[in-house]
Parts: structure tokens; sequence; C-alpha cells
């Protein structure tokens, strides 16, 4: 009996990311305030399609980059570890839809 890992990495994966998101973006929203937070996830979309859009497939640390680089650039955010989790959360939103 033959397994196939990359769908069991990709599942544990994909139920890591969902810890991460069940506990962090419930505590990001209340820092920031639910209209705050909707905005920011709003921006954080855009910056992630256009570093898809910008640098293609694969590069996937560059484009994380600069998305946090354009987001800091602005004043939107001033944590980096807190908008990671959202960052994370929009690509994979992207890749599966």
């Amino acid at each position: 009996m033959e397994y196939n890992w990359s769908l069991i990495f990709n599942a544990g994966i994909s139920l890591v990311c969902a810890l991460i998101l069940t506990v962090c973006v419930p505590l990001l929203k209340a820092k920031l305030g639910a209209e705050r937070f909707a905005a920011l996830q709003n921006r954080i979309a855009v910056c992630v399609a256009a570093a898809e859009q910008l640098f293609g497939s694969g590069e996937g640390q560059q484009k994380k980059d600069y998305v946090l680089s354009l987001l800091l650039e602005r004043g939107l955010v001033k944590d980096i570890d807190d908008v990671t989790t959202l960052i994370e959360s929009e690509v994979y939103r992207l890749q599966n839809s």
C-alpha cells in the first residue's frame, strides 16, 4: 500500500492554517475594530492580487515581502506578525477560488 504524501502534507498545512486563523483573526479583529479590520482585509486582498499579477507563479517570499512593504509604506500596519496571517489567508483564498 502506497501513500500519497503530498495529499497528507497539504491536508496538514490546511489544518494548521485553519487553526491559526481561528485564533489570530478574532484577536486581530478585536484589536482593530470590525470596520478597520474589514478595510485592512480589502487592502491586503488588493496587494496580494497585485503581487500575483506582477510576479506570476512561484516567488512566494518575494511576493510576501512586496505585500508587506506596500502595507508598511502606507502606514496601514505596524506589526508584521499580525498581518502575516491575513496575507496567508488571502493567498490561500486566491489559490482555491
